[in-house]
């Protein structure tokens, strides 16, 4: 797991924005990072930055002026729609291309991870999708929400529900009140609307005291998908539904194995590329083990 901006660089006012890109999907492990920085970084900080992707030895950083843009959200900019189920996840750009029956998600590009384009997010709408066919949740919390765009499809399939999504990062939960309003929906702790907290991991006052939850959905990397194993589980009511997504499929099993040894049994998943998305679920049962 790539550590974090804030952990690499606390000793700056501004740390830098870092995005992760998979320039060849024939080829997942193989990542792009572009680190932005406000002034030409320094030798020491383009050092630290090598440190925190130990795969970069022997590769120097590349080193660009760019021009005083909003590079980050030029970068996204021109995203096509993306289809998934029955969501539509578009920019305003797009938003005529909605066909009837469609539910659209508009999604702007921006500072924050969930454009709808990446195949973790598309396999969690497609399981959110699959599961408001037939089930209905109280309590849904959506870990590492970055734009809110699966809380957002989740509170369009399930209208009179208690929502809350979490970011470690505070840009990420700026962007999605702002996304949230942006599609008309209402932010706040009451049903039918949904809370955004700034919180690292089950670690906030606010995820432990709306738990127990019958829905998460966490959109994150396989490193703390593991290593949240046992907090997401304890946090899951008895009956409840786990999306988990973020990880490659060579990935896969470590992740399942995780959960299921907290008593978690798997339910399906869908796999786009080389991305799965797991469904689990906690049989009514169940005890926490380990």
């Amino acid at each position: 797991m790539l550590p974090f901006a804030d952990d690499i660089f606390a000793d700056m006012a501004t740390p830098p924005t870092m995005l992760t890109d998979e320039p060849d999907p024939d080829q997942p492990d193989a990542w792009l990072l572009d680190a932005y920085f406000a002034a030409e970084p320094t030798a020491d900080q383009l050092a630290r930055l090598q440190a925190a992707v130990p795969s970069s030895a022997g590769t120097p950083p590349l080193v660009e002026l760019l021009d005083d843009q909003d590079w980050v959200t030029m970068s996204q900019a021109g995203l096509a729609p993306v289809t998934a189920g029955r969501f539509h996840v578009h920019t305003l750009a797009h938003a005529h291309e909605r066909r009837a029956g469609q539910i659209g998600l508009r999604i702007e590009a921006g500072l924050a991870f969930g454009t709808g384009q990446h195949n973790t997010t598309h396999g969690c709408l497609l399981m959110i999708d699959q599961l408001a066919k037939s089930r209905a949740f109280d309590n849904v919390l959506d870990l590492g929400t970055g734009t809110a765009v699966l809380a957002l499809g989740a509170m369009k399939r399930w209208r009179r529900t208690h929502f809350i999504g979490s970011d470690i990062d505070p840009v990420s939960v700026a962007v999605s009140a702002d996304n949230v309003r942006m599609n008309r929906e209402k932010l706040g702790r009451g049903r039918g609307r949904i809370e955004l907290v700034v919180a690292k991991g089950m670690h906030a006052g606010r995820l432990q005291a709306r738990a127990p939850y019958d829905l998460i959905i966490a959109n994150i990397l396989a490193a703390p998908l593991i290593g949240m194993a046992s907090e997401v589980s304890a946090a899951l009511a008895p009956g409840g539904f786990l999306l988990l997504a973020g990880l490659l499929n060579v990935q896969r099993q470590a992740v399942d194995a995780a959960y299921r040894g907290r008593g978690l049994v798997r339910v399906t998943q869908h796999r786009v590329g080389e991305w799965p998305t797991l469904m689990l679920r906690k049989p009514r049962s169940a005890f926490p083990r380990g």
